[in-house]
């Protein structure tokens, strides 16, 4: 089989993904409609005939060789120290949030960036003083390029509704900005090449409050390594460098884990009420 091509191949694996193909399973496709069990068929006299010799049995087994898989050449992938690196030196360059947000979108140093659609950095008012950290996009998300645009992104829309936030006093993003494949975690190699460009977009904004939405978040931005159920409901001091400016942030639970538990919304409301009171006070000491 000829080799494929960088496009070939990722337009192959685009259009699976799209499918719903994610995941690998066998070589050959599998009729699971199909009777589990064909009778046997009837003794003949092939079956009196001598045992071939093992090594010539276990040819007609043998297994068939994988289709050829691209490999991007070596010199065209960053390092990690290298992609840190420009990441950082893109972010600081960016003197206004639409610099930055541009940067990011040229940014190559991130391997996720390939197998996604989109660059999905935020929606909401940049100018807003309220920054809403989740943490990845899902594959509505990585279509449209906006965060939180699923069913999950509905529930958060109707829980800032009700402690009177929207989009328009308001600003949601992630602690990821490409889908990772088949929803999978992000890893700290991933999250470390994001890091500069949250950092850089929370000085440029100056918001006045952050709450973080799942573990992933609040760890992540948080360096903490306890679980969210540990997290959330408190208030932590965020600092984007030591010695910074501190910034209140307030970790809850993702709407996504909220849909698989609904018994957890309580928390989570109580969380938004938390952070409704802070929001007052906020615009009270203004």
């Amino acid at each position: 089989m000829a080799s494929m091509s960088e496009r070939e191949a990722l337009a192959a694996l685009a259009w699976l993904v799209e499918n719903g193909a994610d995941e690998a399973l066998e070589q050959d496709p599998v009729n699971r409609l199909a009777k589990s069990a064909a009778p046997s068929p009837a003794p003949s006299v092939e079956a009196a005939r001598p045992a071939e010799p093992a090594r010539e049995r276990r040819s007609a087994f043998r297994t068939p060789e994988p289709p050829p898989v691209w490999t991007p050449p070596p010199e065209s992938l960053a390092t990690p120290v290298e992609g840190l690196a420009d990441a950082e030196t893109l972010a600081k360059g960016a003197e206004s949030v639409e610099a930055l947000h541009a940067a990011l979108r040229a940014f190559e140093g991130c391997a996720l960036k390939a197998s996604a659609k989109n660059t999905v950095i935020g929606r909401g008012n940049p100018d807003a003083k309220l920054i809403l950290i989740g943490e990845a996009p899902g594959a509505n998300e990585d279509r449209l390029g906006k965060p939180f645009v699923g069913e999950a992104g509905r529930l958060l829309d109707e829980m800032l509704k009700w402690i009177g936030l929207d989009e328009s006093n308001a600003y949601i993003t992630n602690v990821l900005f490409w889908r990772p494949p088949g929803n999978r975690n992000p890893t700290d190699a991933e999250l470390a090449l994001c890091r500069p460009f949250i950092d850089r977009q929370i000085e440029l904004m100056q918001p006045s409050l952050l709450m973080f939405l799942g573990g992933i978040a609040a760890k992540s931005m948080l360096h903490e390594s306890r679980g969210i159920l540990k997290l959330r409901g408190h208030w932590y001091d965020y600092q984007t460098t030591p010695g910074g400016r501190v910034i209140p942030a307030l970790a809850t639970l993702h709407p996504a884990y909220l849909l698989r538990q609904p018994a957890q919304k309580r928390f989570a409301w109580q969380d938004f009420l938390k952070f409704k009171q802070a929001v007052r006070e906020s615009v009270h000491n203004s």
